[in-house]
């Protein structure tokens, strides 16, 4: 989707044909271009077809994931998400063909058949996902005909990724060849009988710091069962049994939307928005949970379970809303169904947002995003490190939430950073979550370590000496 925008104030790109996808929130505001490929040179935040197909369905922990290219697509890649396991750690392992210079000349799909040989010998895997990466994706190799092959040959599920980097410059594509691989990995055999349940499958969750086994608990105390993650914590097992959920919930709709609706077309299961990420969110969406029931004893249940989570961390949100009141913060991510959530979460806070920003968002999303925001707010679609620092230092921020990319740019400016980016550690979803989330805000942006900058950033959160 292609669509221009107007605009408003001094929110001006560092590179003019980048000028549309950057607006100013407010009345005079129309359509941010964006969703299409990142402008060549650019150095655009975003990561690159593989590494978005490689972020969906690295969480499948019983699985090999094989990368058909050079080491370092591996290694870039090893571990990406910070999902927790409850069983296998297999999915932990990153395998390479390790593709060199002769494979490039002659062709690297004899390599790849005895990778899969060998994995298959020593790991017995229920399913292998097979990755392309821009080197075998430019010299044609038929990973499609090889993974058959393999699949027939070993009787196992060898399922092509095809997620050549050079296909576009939006990740956003690795998310549907990734999506494209779990469809084929769930579709049921000829004959096969669905028996749809009451458990709801959660799509676009990916259990980082075990924020699946959270809103496991909180479903289990609602009466409701989570029936498979897509794809934090999940096997192959648990996939292929997807079909039989009575409802989908989606959080990462950059990830998942096509999926759902592709779930809602081929077995009938609808799907829901969700948003565990901030109190409020969190309550509503499984207030929406417990509607689609429609049952008085879920709904008595859920009630109860919101009622004693916000008494619990009222207390604590208020203590850092005195402290944080009136501070400036940005909000530069991924996915932009997290920064609309971080949004409400920063003001619930007391605290203004002067930018947002997203590597994936879509017009809907972004209009959405507008509508919530104080009018001369900056949004930004596939921003670079140029775009992001002059805006940082244009509007005095205090503090960043982003992903690993833009850590070191705030640090050098003098600006407080808190990291929500796939890779952590420290869960930030649900109500418990939102304590940690503005703890951590409130122990950068208030650091006394901002007063020891000798040469502060102008604008910046340090006040020097």
């Amino acid at each position: 989707m292609e669509e221009s925008c107007t605009l408003a104030n001094n929110a001006t790109a560092c590179i003019a044909e980048r000028q549309d996808s950057i607006q100013t929130a407010g009345k005079g505001r129309t359509r941010i271009h964006c969703t299409t490929d990142s402008l060549a040179g650019s150095v655009s935040q975003r990561a690159c077809v593989f590494c978005g197909a490689r972020v969906v369905l690295n969480p499948v922990t019983d699985a090999v994931h094989l990368v058909h290219g050079p080491i370092g697509c591996a290694t870039y890649t090893m571990d990406i998400r910070g999902s927790l396991s409850s069983g296998s750690e297999l999915f932990r392992t990153s395998f390479s063909t390790d593709m060199k210079e002769k494979d490039v000349i002659f062709g690297g799909e004899k390599k790849l058949a005895a990778c899969i040989d060998e994995l298959v010998a020593k790991y017995h895997p229920p399913a292998i996902f097979v990755y392309a990466t821009c080197v075998s994706g430019m010299i044609g190799d038929d990973i499609v005909a090889v993974c058959k092959a393999a699949s027939a040959r070993h009787h196992t599920e060898v399922i092509p990724v095809e997620s050549s980097g050079f296909i576009s410059g939006n990740k956003v594509v690795g998310y549907r060849a990734a999506a494209e691989a779990l469809l084929t990995l769930i579709r049921p055999k000829e004959g096969e009988v669905i028996e749809k349940t009451r458990k709801v499958n959660f799509l676009g969750e990916y259990n980082l710091a075990g924020e699946m086994w959270l809103a496991r608990r909180y479903l289990a105390e609602m009466g409701i069962g989570i029936n498979v993650a897509f794809t934090g914590d999940s096997t192959v097992a648990a996939l292929k049994r997807a079909p039989s959920a009575c409802l989908n919930l989606v959080q990462c709709t950059g990830s998942m939307h096509w999926v759902a609706s592709n779930l809602e077309r081929t077995f009938g299961t609808p799907y829901m928005d969700v948003n565990f990420f901030g109190p409020e969110n969190t309550a509503e969406s499984l207030r929406r949970i417990a509607a689609f029931y429609n049952d008085p004893a879920i709904t008595e249940r859920t009630e109860a379970l919101i009622a004693r989570e916000m008494k619990l961390i009222r207390p604590e949100i208020e203590k850092y809303r005195a402290k944080l009141r009136g501070k400036r913060a940005a909000i530069y991510l991924g996915g932009a169904y997290k920064a609309i959530a971080i949004i409400r979460q920063l003001r619930g806070l007391g605290m203004e947002i002067v930018l947002s920003g997203t590597q994936t968002g879509n017009v809907d999303e972004y209009e959405n995003m507008s509508r919530i925001l104080s009018e001369g707010t900056i949004i930004i679609d596939d921003a670079n490190p140029a775009e992001l620092e002059k805006f940082l230092l244009e509007k005095k921020v205090d503090v960043m939430i982003g992903g690993v990319k833009e850590r070191f740019l705030a640090y050098k400016l003098g600006i407080g950073f808190v990291d929500h980016n796939h890779d952590r550690k420290d869960g930030l979803s649900g109500f418990s979550g939102a304590v940690r989330f503005a703890r951590e805000v409130y122990v950068t942006t208030c650091s006394p370590v901002w007063k020891c900058l000798h040469t502060p950033a102008p604008g910046g959160n340090a006040h020097g000496q």
